[in-house]
């Protein structure tokens, strides 16, 4: 096995936080106010994270009763967030920078019938699709889940996108909606949430139900590395664009991503992210788990899309993502719709992380 990356932690003053004094730190409350309710329901000895720095949940739970009310003054915010938590700057062997990307909870037109407009499926999850812990198997296997199907007894990789769309899973996954255009599709599975807009307006909002396992694929960067769309250029809607222009190239180019998403519908607030709660736009990341406690605050530094002007934020760790992989690496996530499209669209740009851990946890804290 690959030797585990390294993270080095070291706590730090809140003076080193670029732009801390001039964020409304009351607007992260309500994403932070979400993540509390889930760590209320789970036991108290779990382990906040793979790393053993950040404690357990009954290390965190003071902290959330401490919680101001909904309608706290920015400045009572700033303060509980300075008082119960301390900031420790994270950095890899690489540097304390890192990629930071914007998604969004992308809009698309469906029906619940099938008929000559809407013949795209969004299927729910199969019923043949297994999932196998390995280490509920033996300790000394990778903390892993492996996802496929079984066949004459054995279990073999579940299909890939180009099966399933030529009706490999036909009879074994319902249909939730079906859609109008398969490029919306395509992309409401890269962001893994969206909302589906009826005939009559009506909005349903659905989520991620799971996948086929099988390894994402960028397809912006196959047309940058073929010379099909410049890369001062590309972004989602650049790409979005292309893929409509030239659809049977698009049909190639897309299967060469074998992951598929599963969705189910969800009521209520969302898009829910893999904490389980619904994200807040603007102050939820999509983060590595393996690195960033999910729940945890965390300060970001970095910049606007295509811009040099700052954008330093005060974020929650709700989400993940299978191409959010490392210490620094974070997912910005915007909110809904083309407003929403326009930041995250073109999101890739450096930027830096500071988790805010508990001050009890900071005592004795070592890099």
């Amino acid at each position: 096995m690959p030797d585990r990356p390294v993270s080095v932690w070291q706590p730090v003053d809140y003076a080193a936080l670029e732009g801390w004094a001039e964020d409304d730190h009351a607007a992260a409350l309500t994403a932070l106010r979400r993540s509390c309710n889930r760590l209320e329901r789970r036991p108290a000895d779990r382990p906040m994270g793979q790393d053993a720095r950040a404690g357990t949940v009954a290390d965190w739970l003071p902290a959330c009763r401490a919680l101001p009310a909904e309608d706290a003054p920015a400045e009572l915010a700033r303060a509980y967030f300075e008082g119960w938590f301390q900031p420790v700057a994270l950095e890899s062997a690489e540097g304390p920078e890192g990629l930071i990307t914007g998604y969004y909870e992308s809009e698309l037109e469906g029906a619940f019938t099938r008929d000559e407009t809407y013949d795209v499926p969004i299927y729910g999850r199969p019923a043949n699709l297994v999932e196998v812990r390995l280490g509920d198997f033996d300790d000394d296997l990778p903390r892993q889940t492996v996802i496929g199907r079984v066949e004459d007894g054995r279990l073999k990789p579940y299909h890939p996108r180009a099966e399933i769309e030529a009706g490999a899973i036909d009879g074994e996954a319902p249909v939730v909606i079906w859609a109008k255009d398969i490029v919306d599709v395509f992309f409401l599975q890269v962001q893994g949430s969206g909302q589906v807009v009826l005939p009559d307006g009506e909005r349903v909002r659905i989520g991620f139900a799971g996948s086929n396992g099988l390894p994402f694929y960028a397809i912006g960067r196959a047309l940058i590395d073929e010379g099909i769309i410049d890369r001062k250029t590309v972004s989602m809607q650049s790409i979005r664009d292309w893929l409509r222009a030239n659809p049977v190239e698009a049909e190639a180019l897309m299967h060469r991503n074998e992951r598929f998403i599963f969705f189910r519908r969800i009521e209520g607030d969302g898009p829910i992210g893999a904490q389980g709660v619904a994200l807040t736009p603007e102050r939820s990341l999509a983060v590595d788990p393996a690195f960033v406690p999910l729940g945890a605050p965390l300060w970001l530094a970095t910049t606007y899309p295509a811009e040099a002007r700052p954008l330093n934020r005060l974020m929650v760790a709700q989400d993940t993502g299978s191409a959010i992989k490392g210490v620094v690496r974070g997912d910005f996530f915007w909110g809904s719709g083309e407003g929403a499209l326009h930041y995250a669209g073109r999101m890739k740009q450096p930027g830096r992380f500071w988790l805010l851990l508990p001050r009890t946890l900071v005592q004795g804290l070592s890099s």
